[in-house]
């Protein structure tokens, strides 16, 4: 029997969703003890998207994952991989109901947790399945509500997280062209578990008071932020090397939204100029794992095709990864606000 022939993945298609209520850094600082320019000049951010109640992370992940589907023009897929850390439900998971919802069938679909990290170990995961041939098409979808984990008098989070979904479809190839992910690193560290976390609600501790502080996200600022660059950076390099590219080879440095400062220092570190980090936080927020295909999708026209793109993320866990992309010629794609 011949052997298959060795392929690679390629993006196809993209596309995002968000809440249509916009909430402003002025609009916190009716309720919180801050102001614009505190938040902006620690985080970047200015505004970011919130979900109202009855709006859930599926309902993002749907509208991103039909956005995506259409600008990949297909109708079908092989596997839905939905990375979030707020499903809809802890049992069961969100990824069939979003399969379901966008008529795609009976096929496998998943969720996928590893907080910011998701996309990127998502696009290694659909990245391995299309490779092995166990599929031809994967739609990965990066989904969060992580307003709905952050207590509203938490001045320190409050102003950093916003709800969004990015979507991206892709497809095997048989060239090295536009559109060709590179290899992916991934990496965890589980002694550094009390970083970011939620404490309540797990089968640890099973019994949720949302007047008990442990029912709400926690995050330590100073070490999260040290931590973030030093494995981003660890990880950018790495697949760098991986790939045979250099610094100077990197046109859009694409890394997870969560903090001005941290992508311009992950930029520095591996010697991309500042300018060439990606930043989309300033309008949405940290939206966790939906945040790198949300940044890929509004910056799209920006990106022309065969220029190369680093990618990497760090979330709770900890974990984090990177990769690479050279990037097509796509339709633009469109981030619906629901």
């Amino acid at each position: 029997m011949a052997a298959a022939k060795l392929r690679t993945t390629v993006l196809q298609g993209l596309g995002g969703a968000l809440p249509s209520r916009a909430v402003t850094n002025d609009d916190l600082a009716k309720t919180l003890d801050t102001t614009d320019e505190w938040i902006t000049s620690r985080t970047g951010i200015s505004t970011r998207h919130k979900v109202e109640p009855g709006t859930s992370t599926s309902d993002l992940a749907v509208a991103a994952g039909r956005r995506a589907l259409e600008n990949a023009g297909l109708d079908s897929v092989d596997m839905v991989i939905v990375a979030t850390s707020t499903p809809d439900y802890r049992c069961p998971a969100t990824a069939p109901d979003v399969a379901a919802r966008l008529g795609l069938g009976t096929i496998p679909a998943f969720d996928l947790a590893a907080v910011c990290s998701g996309f990127v170990y998502g696009l290694a995961q659909a990245d391995a399945l299309i490779k092995s041939h166990a599929a031809e098409h994967v739609l990965l979808i990066g989904a969060d509500t992580f307003t709905t984990l952050v207590n509203p008098t938490d001045r320190a989070n409050a102003v950093i997280f916003g709800d969004g979904a990015g979507a991206v479809v892709l497809g095997a190839a048989r060239d090295g062209g536009a559109g060709r992910f590179g290899p992916f690193t991934l990496g965890s560290d589980g002694t550094g578990v009390d970083l970011i976390r939620v404490e309540a609600g797990g089968s640890r501790q099973p019994v949720i008071d949302t007047a008990d502080p442990t029912a709400w996200f926690t995050m330590q600022g100073r070490a999260v932020f040290a931590a973030a660059v030093a494995a981003m950076a660890d990880s950018c390099r790495t697949a760098l090397n991986t790939a045979g590219w250099e610094a100077d080879d990197v046109d859009h440095l694409v890394a997870h939204q969560a903090n001005r400062r941290i992508m311009t220092m992950v930029a520095a570190s591996i010697g991309v100029p500042s300018e060439r980090a990606v930043i989309h936080l300033d309008r949405v927020g940290n939206t966790s794992a939906a945040s790198i295909p949300l940044a890929l999708a509004a910056h799209a026209g920006q990106i022309r095709p065969g220029e190369r793109v680093l990618l990497t993320a760090f979330g709770g866990g900890a974990t984090w990864g990177a990769g690479t992309l050279t990037w097509p010629a796509l339709e633009a794609p469109v981030i619906d606000l629901i």
